[in-house]
């Protein structure tokens, strides 16, 4: 019984330690778990402020989604190497495209990321201008649009115009805008980027070439001279008021000083906010008198470019991002607030599906106007800066009546080919030689 009552007592002695220690240890608290540290994209642009304005929401809601990615929004400085994402707008996308080494295939990025996108599917007015020569899809057309015609509807009632059934004709915006003028409008028609939408798309909706089969510049036939020659009418009759080479007619369209304007599809949702007046929409005038107009306008405006040399953590930040910029719910809202042209059809189904008629106004005459077969130019004037400012000064000149038109459009396809194939003007070497 004693060796018993030992074993015991050993035997508890031997386990007391552990139950001690298991009874008074202090519980161990779960590791705190370590922060996300989120992959840094910056986004470049060089947009005017109310654009960006319309792109900080669509960030910010990605960055609020998630923590994994954090993209901050910059803008461009001149000089300095590409960010992550690149937003390029018109004015750009020649220089992109000649240095496009810099940049990354967006196809090939998508699929780096496993972003199910077909770059098919893209529409082709939206992709023609954004592929390389081996079919590659370069850079994602994010905030595209096309010029149409807007009209002020309480103005055209003023002046006992119909604003049911607005000019579809250049004619009949000349026909508009006389009564427009009698009725005290001091500026019935006017236009925003006279590069793009008086030369590129005037030239193209009415089936005129912009270049020649060799791809030099040939924006100076019948079609544009007559055009031109037309706009210097109005503006000596006092129907066409121009405000520069941008989108200062934009301002003035808004403000109730101009009663009709040419201009991007995409400032829709901004006139409609603004409410001073009911704004009507409809297609980009054509010449009635051409034969086989009207064809289709092009599409324009700023697509996103990714740099080369991305380290695999930032590409897969960068591939989010797009995925995010894909989903047609995003596509939605992109068009609601910022008037651009949906990518895909999902996108355009959804676009279509969840907004109200007067929503989309702009939009639905934007898709009438590129159903069209035409061909895309080879170039175009608007997005090869030099030759732009090139184009403006000579349509400056007309206005100022210091040209006519046809001598004005001759020189600048002189000075715009000597810009694009180096080469100094014919007219230059004939005054160089009599010196």
């Amino acid at each position: 019984m004693f060796s018993s009552r030992l074993l015991k007592a050993g035997i508890i002695a031997l386990f007391l330690p552990a139950c001690i220690s298991v009874g008074v240890a202090a519980p161990k608290k779960p590791a705190a778990p370590k922060p996300v540290v989120p992959v840094v994209i910056e986004l470049e642009h060089r947009l005017q402020e109310e654009q960006a304005e319309r792109l900080q929401p669509l960030v910010d809601a990605f960055n609020a989604q998630q923590k994994a990615v954090d993209v901050h929004v910059l803008r461009r400085v001149e000089g300095r190497p590409p960010k992550h994402l690149n937003l390029v707008t018109r004015e750009d996308h020649a220089r992109f495209v000649a240095n496009k080494a810099r940049f990354r295939p967006i196809a090939d990025l998508l699929r780096e990321a496993r972003v199910p996108f077909n770059a098919r599917s893209l529409s082709p007015e939206l992709k023609n201008a954004m592929v390389n020569e081996r079919g590659q899809l370069l850079a994602l057309p994010v905030a595209y649009s096309t010029p149409v015609l807007f009209f002020n509807k309480t103005a055209f009632e003023k002046a006992g115009l119909d604003p049911n059934a607005p000019p579809k004709t250049w004619r009949e915006v000349q026909d508009a805008a006389g009564k427009l003028y009698r009725s005290g409008v001091p500026c019935p028609f006017t236009t925003s980027w006279p590069a793009w939408v008086m030369i590129d798309n005037m030239s193209v909706w009415n089936g005129a070439r912009l270049t020649d089969p060799r791809g030099r510049l040939a924006f100076d036939g019948l079609v544009q001279i007559k055009h031109v020659a037309m706009m210097t009418n109005w503006y000596k009759a006092g129907y066409f008021q121009p405000f520069g080479a941008a989108d200062e007619a934009d301002r003035r369209f808004a403000l109730g000083e101009c009663a009709m304007l040419t201009s991007t599809s995409s400032i829709y949702p901004t006139l409609r906010a603004g409410k001073a007046f009911d704004v009507g929409v409809s297609t980009l005038p054509y010449h009635d008198d051409v034969y086989g107009a009207p064809k289709n306008t092009l599409t324009d405006g700023a697509s996103l470019w990714v740099a080369n040399g991305l380290k695999p953590a930032e590409r897969r930040a960068v591939g989010q991002f797009l995925r995010y910029l894909l989903a047609p719910d995003v596509q939605t809202r992109m068009t609601v607030a910022g008037g651009f042209l949906p990518m895909t059809p999902a996108s355009r189904a959804a676009v279509s599906s969840h907004l109200l008629k007067d929503d989309v106004a702009a939009l639905l005459v934007a898709q009438t106007q590129l159903s069209g077969k035409a061909q895309p130019p080879r170039v175009r004037v608007s997005q090869v800066e030099a030759v732009r400012m090139i184009v403006d000064k000579e349509l400056d000149d007309v206005w100022a009546n210091v040209k006519p038109a046809k001598e004005a459009l001759e020189t600048a396809v002189e000075r715009g080919n000597a810009v694009l194939f180096a080469k100094a003007p014919r007219s230059a070497v004939r005054k160089a030689g009599r010196k």
